[in-house]
């Protein structure tokens, strides 16, 4: 069996570039680090690094094995703070990462309540409208809302619930139209849109009866790469467009928005986080996830269940 020890000596030899600065950095002589690491090799059969009088580098097989040992040892650091907290209140930092608008609609009014039940975690949360690999950029949860999870081999998926996307106008835009008979009639409406990218392509409607409709709409009046940015323009009139409906329940309620075609809509989004699986270990991280699943499904059950 493979000392793991050999593991974690390689990965520090890997990360600081020579037996040398591994030898200072791990408190060990380097003559046995790098016996200890050709061992290694000689059980795998296979080279791990290059070795010449310049520099050290890895082999093909060596970039692939250090993931694997990254990961033991994050994992058995990951464990030892759960064992330490496991009897104690969940502390320390919990970065994550969110969508502008699910933060700024649902995320932003629930930390506050986690954090005041918890007055040892910290969180620092960047909100952003881009993709996050928590791994590369050191975030312990991604929110995501998108059509499909990813299938990951390196991250764990957990779902907090189903976002609908709307099409809706003011009921003043509606009223200078003759009525919609079906989205055939929507290149009627002017429209706004997120980007001129997504106008082009336009997007798929499902409607009654397994129905599916290609809708592109007319030229937009608008374009915006902000959502809540777009709101404004459909509030003020502009035209029809497309919102998540956790940006705009309170206008449907209000009357302010009404849905351009009920029963017409595009695909839904899965509302969840990708994170490393033994980020979950950790009590703060754990709390966090348990929190979000009960709140994010609760707070609004016919927008965000499942």
């Amino acid at each position: 069996m493979i000392d793991l020890n050999d593991m974690l000596f390689f990965a520090e030899v890997a990360e600081r570039g020579g037996f040398t600065a591994a030898s200072r950095s791990l408190g060990i002589p380097k003559s046995r680090l790098s016996r200890r690491v050709a061992e290694l090799e000689s059980q795998l059969g296979v080279q791990l690094l290059q070795r010449s009088t310049r520099r050290l580098s890895l082999t093909q097989a060596g970039e692939i094995y250090l993931r694997h040992c990254i990961g033991v040892r994050d994992t058995a650091e990951a464990g030892a703070e759960a064992v330490a907290q496991v009897q104690k209140e969940p502390h320390g930092v919990v970065r994550i990462s969110c969508p502008v608008t699910l933060a700024q609609s649902s995320l932003g009014p629930l930390l506050p309540q986690f954090l005041c039940r918890h007055p040892g975690v910290q969180i620092e949360m960047r909100v952003l409208n881009r993709p996050v690999d928590p791994v590369e950029e050191g975030m312990d949860l991604a929110l995501r809302v998108r059509s499909v999870i990813e299938d990951s081999a390196t991250l764990a998926a957990r779902t907090f619930g189903i976002s609908r996307g709307l099409l809706v106008a003011t009921p003043a835009v509606l009223a200078r139209r003759q009525a919609l008979r079906g989205p055939e009639d929507l290149g009627k409406l002017d429209a706004v849109s997120m980007s001129s990218g997504d106008a082009r392509a336009g997007m798929t409607l499902h409607g009654p009866e397994g129905r599916t409709f290609q809708y592109v709409p007319a030229p937009p009046r608008y374009l915006a790469d902000d959502l809540a940015t777009l709101r404004f323009a459909i509030l003020g009139g502009v035209g029809a467009g497309m919102l998540p409906d956790y940006l705009c329940r309170e206008d449907l309620r209000s009357g302010r928005l009404v849905e351009v075609l009920p029963g017409w809509q595009p695909p839904t989004g899965i509302v969840h986080a990708m994170y490393p699986p033994r980020r979950a270990l950790v009590p703060a991280v754990r709390r966090l996830l348990d929190f979000l699943a009960e709140h994010l499904q609760a707070d609004e059950p016919h927008v965000l269940a499942g």
